[in-house]
C-alpha cells in the first residue's frame, strides 16, 4: 500500500527547499484542508492534495 501522506523531508527534496520551509508549506496546505472540513495530521499532508496544489496534477506521475 502506498503511503498516502508526504512528510517534510520528502517535500523539501521534491521542491529543493529547506526543511523548515517544507514545514511551512505543509502547514499552509493543512490549513486549506481544515477550512474544507478535513482532519489533518501535523507535519504531513495528503500526497494527492500536495501534487494537485503544487503541480495541478491529481496524481503523482512516475
Amino acid at each position: 500500500m502506498d503511503n498516502k501522506f508526504i512528510r517534510a523531508g520528502e517535500v523539501a527534496q521534491e521542491l529543493s527547499v529547506s526543511k523548515p520551509y517544507a514545514y511551512k508549506l505543509i502547514r499552509q496546505l493543512n490549513e486549506e484542508l481544515k477550512e474544507k472540513g478535513f482532519i489533518t495530521i501535523a507535519g504531513r499532508v495528503n500526497r494527492q492534495y500536495f501534487y494537485e496544489r503544487l503541480y495541478g496534477a491529481g496524481k503523482e506521475e512516475k
